[in-house]
């Protein structure tokens, strides 16, 4: 389904805006949630591969003997191919804004997102959503490495009924149809009703996840369980906080709609057809359709940018081989990035969907306003075709792969705290030294980059927000990685630059310990966050000795305790959960830069008992 607009006035332009605004919003209060279900099932389609139920249980952390009351099997070892399969889990509200089941997968050699995503889960989640909810990149995943496997799930929808509260994830195969669904659940009488539940779905599109209400192991349906019907007070706020900030873009569209005819010195993007980005249907999101087409419209409004230098296609094809696989050096949520030699200089070229207009712009518009040795350097932009940012090439990999990645050198210490002094000046400097502010949302060790002096770039500036400098927490839709959010954020989607210190707080986790945001227990079925580890080890009465432990093996006894001991409290600080409580970027500086020049000099130790030394490092 194609939509197309025609903006014949300024106001018929902000009117279509608006509805689709409030559309958005209202939508985006829909798939907030206060609590989940005790059960939801997915579909896994059994292949010749899979036709073992040990080895498709294990995916889902789970013994054959958890899976077998949702199923009617002869022979646990011999499932028919072709024949899907019921798995059982607890449906969780994730962050208070979608329903999902996290599962743990250990990587496989020549493992993949994708690869991921269809030989082993049967495409109940997709490779965007593993790249998403993964540090890993999609190039860098090495065996062993444990992956995050979140699975979409419901429970319910009161706005459609309270009869139904067990419902199954679905994946679509090729030629099945809404009739062909609907006899598989035997509600052939009931098909508006799978449709309610799956608003704009294309279900002759043979893919993507639909939500099909089903029964219970005694044939009966579940109604809505209270806990998890209505909206939580965080969506409610979002609503009214949504009307508002749509009419104030609505004010500015007019205004730049009726004044920019007046100027016409700066250089524009060009506009994206409308007809030529088909909007997307994730069966995961009710709004994901409408957030795609919003991220067009905003590129259609021909936002202004500073000169940045515009490549041509030809010339990107050329330097990349015509994007070649041998030229491909790395994969992202968003897309592609190759290695290209261009006018004498070394650089990476992301290739990005048109639906990826949003992150796009974004990204454009930060790295042509700043400019910092500790910020990787945007080159320039191409818009033919598809979306092109050219970069400066940092060839020694991210900070994620220098952890925990095989075949590399263990970082030395003096290189780690360096690695956060430098990352630390690249925040610091969209934080206090740009007008409007810039908050990065997305700070994690996979954006760090390392040059071949291991020293740090930030990149990724795809979900960067700006606000004017003093100006109030914002409130804003969910986007980042699990493991990085605090608490106001994950819960309320309240944002300021205390969001960037939360994150940073957990790589400076992760420099210490090597281990992921997310730590997952041996036996696979538990996790803990990396926060929660040092939180409990700072309480114990020998704070050192359980730091020893959580220290990267990989450094043996090569690393002063006092320091690691610092920069742990430091950290500690910067997760705070009363963001208030956290430190400005300003102040990490100057304790990173005391750290690395003389551990003798600076005591942290006593940062909670000294008050004035609390707000400074809170930055009042």
């Amino acid at each position: 389904m194609i939509l197309h607009f025609q903006l014949r006035s300024p106001f018929q332009a902000s009117l279509s805006l608006l509805i689709l605004l409030l559309s958005a919003f209202l939508r985006r209060s829909e798939s907030s949630c206060r609590s989940g279900c005790d059960l939801a099932l997915g579909s896994y389609y059994v292949t010749a591969e899979s036709s073992n139920l040990t080895y498709v249980a294990h995916f889902f952390n789970q013994r054959p003997a958890e899976v077998l009351p949702y199923n009617s099997l002869t022979n646990q070892d011999s499932i028919i191919n072709g024949e899907r399969l019921n798995i059982g889990f607890p449906c969780e509200c994730i962050s208070g804004d979608f329903f999902g089941r996290n599962f743990s997968y250990t990587a496989r050699s020549g493992d993949t997102y994708y690869i991921i995503a269809t030989n082993y889960y049967a495409n109940l989640t997709t490779a965007d959503w593993l790249a998403a909810t993964n540090s890993y990149p999609a190039s860098g995943i090495q065996i062993g490495d444990l992956i995050n496997v979140v699975i979409n799930c419901s429970c319910g929808d009161p706005g459609v009924s309270m009869e139904y509260g067990l419902f199954e994830t679905y994946p679509l195969r090729p030629g099945e149809t809404l009739d062909s669904v609907a006899a598989e659940f035997n509600l052939s009488s009931q098909k508006s009703l799978i449709q309610q539940y799956n608003p704009g779905k294309n279900f002759n599109a043979g893919t993507g996840i639909v939500f099909v209400p089903t029964r219970d192991t005694n044939g009966s349906y579940r109604p809505i369980s209270p806990s998890s019907a209505g909206l939580n007070g965080g969506a409610i706020a979002g609503i009214c906080v949504g009307v508002i900030v749509a009419l104030l873009i609505v004010v500015i569209f007019l205004y730049f709609g009726l004044c920019g005819k007046k100027k016409g010195k700066k250089t524009l993007l060009p506009s994206l057809s409308d007809d030529s980005t088909p909007m997307r249907h994730a069966a995961s999101d009710k709004n994901t359709a409408l957030a795609s087409l919003e991220g067009t419209l905003a590129t259609a409004t021909s936002l202004s940018v500073e000169k940045s230098v515009e490549f041509s296609l030809e010339e990107l094809a050329k330097a990349t081989n015509d994007f070649s696989m041998a030229n491909k050096i790395g994969q992202g949520g968003f897309g592609s990035v190759y290695y290209a030699e261009l006018r004498g200089e070394k650089a990476a070229i992301k290739k990005m969907d048109m639906e990826a207009s949003r992150e796009f712009l974004a990204e454009l518009k930060v790295l042509t306003h700043v400019h910092h040795l500790n910020l990787v350097r945007l080159i320039g932009y191409c818009t033919e075709g598809s979306l092109f940012l050219v970069y400066e090439f940092i060839g020694n990999g991210n900070l994620s792969q220098h952890l925990r990645g095989s075949g590399r050198d263990p970082l030395p210490w003096l290189s780690r705290v360096q690695i956060a002094l430098d990352s630390a000046r690249g925040l610091e400097y969209i934080h206090e030294h740009t007008v409007p502010v810039y908050i990065h949302r997305d700070i994690k060790s996979a954006n760090i980059l390392i040059d071949e002096n291991l020293r740090a770039k930030v990149a990724d500036f795809g979900l960067t927000k700006l606000t004017e400098v003093g100006g109030a927490t914002l409130q804003t839709r969910l986007v980042g990685t699990f493991g990085y959010m605090p608490p106001e954020y994950a819960q309320l989607g309240e944002v300021s630059p205390k969001v960037d210190v939360y994150a940073f707080g957990v790589v400076l986790f992760e420099l210490i310990s090597a281990k992921e945001a997310i730590v997952k227990s041996s036996s696979l079925m538990e996790s803990t966050g990396l926060v929660s580890l040092f939180e409990d080890a700072l309480s114990q009465p020998d704070a050192r000795e359980h730091l020893r432990k959580l220290v990267d093996p990989r450094l043996g006894d090569d690393y002063p305790i006092e320091s690691v001991l610092k920069l742990s409290q430091l950290a500690m600080a910067c997760t705070q959960e009363n963001p208030h409580l956290r430190p400005s970027m300003r102040s990490i500086v100057v304790a990173l830069m005391t750290l690395s020049s003389s551990t003798d000099e600076w005591d942290l130790g006593a940062l909670y008992a000294n008050q004035s030394m609390l707000n400074l490092m809170s930055g009042r």
